[in-house]
């Protein structure tokens, strides 16, 4: 995420305390944000994803009316407080809401600005995910309104017909890459011509993630996804199985916001009393994974699927609801991986530090998203300000 910053002061202040507070300020915004923030003129102002105006001093509001004529809506005007900086942007927005223009000021402490600027940058910046043949039948509770995931997150679905995918399948190359896997080669071979498949429909509607109905595939090209969802996590491009739209999204969030797409997996079984839980599934990002192997689908017995042993420390479990104005967060330590037989083959034991009754009580959908480290308060704060 590039963040632009023109900042504006009064004639009247300290030139050399002000540029050692701001540059103090500006460090810190950039450690929580984890964004490349860069002080620039007005002419380089709006070339990034998020342009702030940094008010640094009271008698900023003249030089602000002197430049509003280069400058443009929204006016996201950000301060720290020191130097009466605050009074002036007050006097400033309230000059702008007098001229019915659009702005607001961005203060408080670092951990509320990161989450404020954060969640200005996802909205504004437009997002393409693609749903690859309708959620799965059993996936009552995940329908999601495209109208609402506009309005919300700035995300356009895309809705691509899943016959499209197998009618490619037949004449598409083996892809190029992961060639150090070990397993039935035939089997490879087919999971990796989808993989090309998924990556020439990403190209062809410039999407920046997407799901996929993958069982539609068992009985069509006889083969899954899994491996294909697996690699395509692991560089960064959001991939859900099943056609769940609110998992992709969550999983979007994540990657945006922690560089992560995080584990999709099932609840499996659930130990109220110790808080703890069992989660699974066949694939999950292959850089998630202290190890993996390789195996069949579970419920299917082909194709090829993932059964990772993933890292036990810390992890946040995250899920948007279906009308995508809910979500639980809570985080949890991986304390054990499985290998059960009647389960999904990557399997995972979390200790849950709290609500676990949430998942027998008011759950939203199966799929929930594993990311390591513990962001509950990060993320609550980002999804307060959408």
């Amino acid at each position: 995420m590039k963040i632009n910053i023109y900042p504006i002061v009064s004639k009247l202040h300290n030139k050399e305390i002000i540029n050692t507070l701001t540059k103090t300020f500006i460090n810190d915004l950039e450690k929580a944000t984890k964004a490349d923030i860069n002080i620039v003129d007005i002419k380089e102002l709006y070339n990034a994803d998020l342009s702030l105006i940094l008010i640094l001093s009271g008698g900023s509001e003249q030089i602000f009316l002197e430049e509003l004529n280069n400058l443009k809506e929204p006016y996201y005007l950000l301060t720290s407080g020191n130097n009466n900086s605050l009074a002036a942007s007050i006097e400033i927005l309230s000059y702008l809401k007098e001229h019915h223009k659009n702005g607001q000021i961005l203060h408080g402490d670092i951990n509320y600005l990161a989450g404020k600027i954060k969640s200005l940058a996802f909205k504004l910046t437009p997002k393409r995910l693609g749903v690859i043949g309708k959620p799965s039948d059993w996936l009552i509770a995940s329908n999601v309104n495209y109208d609402d995931a506009k309005r919300y997150y700035n995300i356009e679905l895309i809705d691509i017909d899943i016959n499209e995918v197998i009618a490619n399948y037949s004449n598409a190359s083996v892809y190029e890459g992961l060639n150090d896997l070990k397993f039935d080669q035939k089997e490879l071979d087919k999971a990796k011509k989808l993989l090309t498949v998924l990556t020439d429909i990403k190209k062809k509607y410039n999407l920046d993630g997407l799901t996929i109905r993958c069982f539609d595939l068992l009985n069509t090209i006889k083969t899954t996804a899994c491996l294909s969802l697996a690699h395509l996590n692991s560089l960064n491009i959001v991939a859900a199985c099943e056609g769940d739209i609110p998992t992709m999204i969550s999983m979007y969030i994540l990657n945006e916001l922690f560089n992560s797409c995080g584990f999709q997996a099932n609840p499996s079984r659930i130990d109220v009393i110790n808080s703890k839980m069992v989660l699974a599934h066949c694939t999950l990002p292959l850089n998630m994974t202290k190890s993996y192997t390789l195996d069949t689908h579970f419920e299917s017995g082909i194709g090829v699927a993932i059964r990772g042993k993933l890292k036990e420390e810390k992890v946040t479990i995250f899920k948007l609801s279906n009308d995508l104005k809910h979500y639980f967060i809570t985080t949890g330590t991986i304390i054990n991986n499985l290998e059960e037989n009647n389960l999904c083959r990557t399997q995972i034991e979390v200790k849950i530090d709290s609500d676990i009754d949430y998942f027998l009580t008011r759950p939203y959908g199966n799929h929930h998203v594993i990311i390591y480290g513990e962001y509950k308060k990060e993320l609550e704060d980002f999804l307060a300000n959408i």
